[in-house]
């Protein structure tokens, strides 16, 4: 993929993260990241990542995502009078409250394409909800945003989680007779 390609393709998918889950700005000219929001977001997440990783089945799809995504956009800015920067790639190029705008069209109950647009929202979401591309420790470690203002506890020093004050202090039932020590039934 040629870098002027490349370059569109992250600032569309980085565009459309943050109108899922805004965050701030990364730097003063950071046009992917709207900055409607304090703190991180879907893209300091990790979005982009988790949206090129294979095991989420999209990979293949991310450019037709992003060309379908501007030809929607291109479409919306001319039934809406809009004046996009051609420097910048449609999508991109939309002010927070007009991409927010589009995405709730294309994410609406009777949009022929829902359930596409919905799939890739849920991946944004989900890069800031679960963080599924990272190990959960080094992510807590790391400072990620969302399990940080979910206040997701770190692992003991051993790397397991245990949550003692969380408890209810008691067996909530009798183990069956056939649970082994692992806690599995024989």
């Amino acid at each position: 993929m040629d870098s002027d390609r490349a370059h569109e393709r992250t600032l569309t998918l980085e565009a459309f993260a943050d109108t899922i889950v805004p965050g701030e700005k990364r730097f003063p000219g950071d046009v992917a990241v709207a900055g409607a929001s304090e703190g991180g977001g879907a893209v300091a997440a990790g979005a982009l990542p988790l949206l090129q990783w294979d095991a989420t089945g999209l990979t293949g799809a991310l450019d037709d995502y992003v060309r379908d995504l501007n030809a929607h956009t291109r479409q919306f800015a001319a039934e809406h009078r809009l004046t996009l920067d051609p420097a910048l790639p449609p999508f991109a190029a939309l002010s927070f409250e007009r991409r927010t705008e589009l995405v709730t069209l294309l994410t609406s109950p009777g949009h022929p394409e829902q359930e596409l647009w919905v799939l890739l929202a849920l991946f944004c979401y989900m890069s800031y909800d679960a963080a599924p591309h990272l190990h959960t420790a080094e992510a807590i470690a790391g400072g990620h945003p969302g399990l940080t203002s979910m206040g997701i506890t770190p692992p003991d020093p051993d790397g397991l989680w245990r949550h003692p004050k969380n408890s209810y202090g008691r067996p909530l039932a009798r183990p069956h007779p056939d649970t082994t020590p692992s806690g599995s039934l024989r």
